[in-house]
């Protein structure tokens, strides 16, 4: 072939996590084994047809005209600190497959942008470190970041353009994976010199203002939107942060990406950071508690009401067994309601008992003593699933392949036929994205009075078009949404919203 007619070869891998500092879990191989980790050809098999970033850039490679090196790619639930051990196997493995790929001519990164580890605070920007050092100094490094990612100023010194999902929830990954194919090639092909800049504003931008569909967020993020159709902006992103960590860079960012002008990037970055810092007084916490608001959802007439227990946000890294609302569900004996709990105990009980047989034990609360006391539940067997289903639409999370183990369906005391109370039993956490996880059990959603999920932002995807009614609620939890409840000691200060 001749060199002219020769494919641009690129490498494609990444690794993947959403860190809760605050945390006593620890985030270890098996997690990313027991997620996805896959290696070489089954990066294509698992991935080249989702809506996930890793997806579009194959979809990328098939538009722009250059072929994909797969290396390595994993992915865990969100959960704690990610370990010294896991972080330099996976790390090592990535960059040595890297090493010893064939000549390359750049490299595609996915990563998630908030990996907290026990060595370093910053893991992306580590990971990012490493790579760069594995690459020939002149390759492209393009990196893909999540919504929620704390981005380190140095990382963005290590790689040549940084682009990041724009929404929330996350519709948009699969069109950022595209974006990044983009600006890869034609980086490769010597159309464009990809010049960055980045701006963080001394902001905390709590995650219940994190809905980019709405105001404030919605202004600046069509902003990023309409400098995109300029052909002097590559990417433009804008990213609200994740407040779970509590690392130096924690909070929002915004990263310009141009076509060789240091000085445009630079220029937009800070007017983008200062719209930001414009609507830092919009940002005002009125959210009411468990019980109250469980007497909102029964005392309504819409319905289906969603009550979403923040401070037991999955994709947030919580514990996903959480009682503060299923405790008030019980007490102010509502009807017609449905929760989804992992408690891996108390559904090989349930697989026990067989489906009809009686249920009758204590649920929810045996992580650790910040999501609630566990709570009996009485009732019967509704019925067993092995847990998978398939998501074809786009969801936050861009995930197809969902499992959330072995599940059973508890019809609680006090059901009726036309008004079941039902308590969803897992065995792995799985956030809220999609609504098979009630589905695939034979729950309709649409038919529920009172739904209730542990998120805090991303489940809109999925209940929000069958929602009637929407009550965000204040727990307790690893994700709780008032930052007072935790003590920050490592980010930078002062920071509006926090100091």
């Amino acid at each position: 072939m001749p060199e002219s007619d020769k494919k641009p070869l690129i490498a494609i891998g990444g690794i993947q996590h959403e860190s809760n500092s605050f945390s006593t879990a620890k985030t270890t191989i098996a997690d990313f084994e027991r997620n996805s980790l896959v290696r070489g050809d089954d990066i294509v098999t698992a991935w080249s047809e989702t809506k996930h970033e890793v997806g579009g850039c194959f979809t990328g490679a098939a538009q722009f005209g250059f072929d994909l090196y797969p290396t390595l790619f994993g992915v865990a639930t969100p959960s704690g600190p990610v370990t010294a051990d896991t972080f330099e196997t996976l790390t090592g493995e990535l960059v040595e497959r890297i090493r010893s790929a064939p000549p390359l001519d750049g490299m595609l990164l996915a990563l998630h942008g908030a990996m907290f580890c026990e060595s370093y605070p910053h893991g992306d920007a580590e990971i990012v470190r490493r790579v760069r050092e594995a690459l020939p100094a002149d390759l492209p490094l393009v990196v893909t970041h999540d919504f929620h990612a704390n981005v380190a100023p140095d990382l963005v010194d290590h790689c040549d353009a940084l682009t990041i999902y724009k929404t929330n929830p996350h519709v948009d990954q699969h069109e950022r994976g595209v974006k990044a194919a983009e600006m890869m090639v034609r980086a490769v092909r010597g159309e464009v010199r990809l010049t960055q800049a980045i701006e963080k504003p001394d902001l905390f931008y709590n995650i219940r203002f994190q809905n980019t569909s709405l105001e404030p967020l919605a202004p600046i993020t069509e902003e990023t939107r309409r400098l995109e159709q300029d052909q002097r902006f590559l990417s433009v992103s804008v990213c609200a942060g994740y407040q779970y960590a509590d690392v130096p860079a924690m909070g929002p960012s915004v990263v310009v990406v141009t076509d060789n002008d240091k000085e445009l990037a630079r220029s937009e970055a800070k007017r983008l950071s200062g719209m930001l810092w414009n609507i830092r007084e919009k940002l005002i916490l009125d959210v009411p508690d468990a019980a109250e608001a469980v007497r909102q959802a029964i005392a309504g007439d819409e319905f289906p009401v969603v009550l979403v227990e923040m401070g037991d946000n999955i994709g947030g890294g919580s514990a996903a067994d959480s009682t503060f609302i299923l405790r008030e569900l019980l007490t102010q004996k509502a009807e017609g309601w449905a929760e989804i709990v992992a408690d891996p105990e108390a559904v090989q009980a349930a697989v026990k008992a067989g489906i009809g047989g009686n249920f009758d034990m204590l649920v929810g609360g045996k992580t650790d003593d910040l999501h609630g006391e566990p709570v009996r539940i009485r009732g019967k067997v509704k019925c067993l699933h092995d847990g998978k289903f398939v998501e074809n639409e786009i969801r936050h999370g861009g995930w197809k392949y969902q499992d959330q183990g072995m599940t059973a369906v508890i019809e609680v005391e006090g059901s009726t036929r036309d008004l079941p109370n039902s308590l969803v039993l897992t065995t792995l956490r799985l956030p809220p994205f999609s609504l098979h996880q009630l589905t695939s059990c034979g729950i309709y959603p649409e038919r529920q009075k009172i739904m209730v999920v542990k998120a805090a932002i991303a489940y809109r995807a999925a209940y929000g078009p069958i929602a009637n009614r929407i009550i965000e609620v204040d727990t307790g939890g690893l994700t709780a949404v008032n930052p007072a409840r935790f003590e920050y000691k490592n980010v930078r200060r002062p920071l509006y919203g926090l100091d």
